[in-house]
């Protein structure tokens, strides 16, 4: 019985786009089936020396992701000498870039999966800001590593969406005077937790021209002063019972409050190691 051809997928990282390439390309040939053998985390030529061995032995094809120059040239010299098939995937397109830009390569293995890493914990803070925004989850505050409190229009859940895409995971509770705020609030870490004030005129003007865009009176007791009064005499007696760090955000843009919030959870997890 005919053995089937062998092709391995070498790479310096976990070999799933060597092993991409390798399946796409042997889907064009109909009648054969191939044994795609992958070889992951090879940092070193005795590593090569004895794929490159193994490969000769069983007359294979070497399709390689290595990202070390060094080793890439040490698989073609090896290759040449042993008379072994060899595709180097990543080695052209990334001296094209090189010489096309002039930037250099950072030469690392495994910075795609960092990448991903990346990416699905910022998925995951998004969806964590979208799932306890507004108070709407309690439980929620014992997980978050941000917790924003603050009357209404003080842009809570915008700066919560915001630090989530900086991969931070933020729930956010509104400070009412008729409504009591939830149990969990109390038990999470003062330094966890962040208050946000501002100006009560400023509030006034921002929650008029909500009301303006709803189509409602300006005159309504939510942009009333007094009301507004109120509502931050309630929040500033809320903070000062947490103990938490306070900002203003009167004439903040997002990004100001938000960076100084990232500060925050920056030195907590260097003095908590969290």
């Amino acid at each position: 019985m005919k053995a089937n051809p062998i092709i391995y997928a070498v790479s310096d990282s976990i070999g799933e786009t060597a092993e991409s390439v390798v399946k796409a390309t042997t889907s064009q040939f109909i009648e054969e089936k191939f044994d795609v053998i992958r070889v992951p985390y090879v940092r070193d030529k005795a590593q090569i020396d004895k794929i490159l061995e193994e490969a000769a032995h069983n007359k294979a094809v070497v399709c390689y992701t290595v990202v070390s120059p060094e080793l890439r040239d040490h698989i073609a010299d090896r290759a040449l000498t042993l008379d072994v098939q060899v595709v180097d995937v990543l080695g052209p397109m990334i001296k094209s870039i090189e010489k096309a830009t002039g930037m250099l390569p950072k030469n690392q293995a495994g910075l795609i999966h960092s990448l991903d890493h990346e990416y699905f914990k910022r998925v995951e803070a998004v969806e964590f800001a979208v799932k306890y925004d507004d108070g709407k989850n309690p439980m929620g505050l014992l997980k978050a590593d941000v917790v924003i409190i603050g009357v209404s229009r003080t842009s809570k859940t915008p700066l919560s969406m915001y630090l989530a895409h900086k991969r931070i995971k933020v729930a956010n509770v509104p400070l009412v005077p008729e409504l009591a705020p939830p149990e969990e609030l109390f038990k999470v870490p003062p330094y966890k937790v962040v208050g946000l004030l501002i100006d009560p005129f400023k509030l006034n003007e921002i929650r008029a021209e909500r009301l303006k865009t709803m189509g409602l009176s300006d005159s309504a007791v939510y942009a009333d002063m007094k009301r507004i009064g109120e509502e931050l005499e309630y929040a500033k007696g809320i903070m000062r019972r947490i103990h938490c760090p306070i900002i203003n955000v009167s004439n903040r843009a997002i990004e100001e409050t938000a960076g100084i919030i990232l500060d925050y959870v920056r030195k907590n997890q260097e003095r908590y190691g969290e």
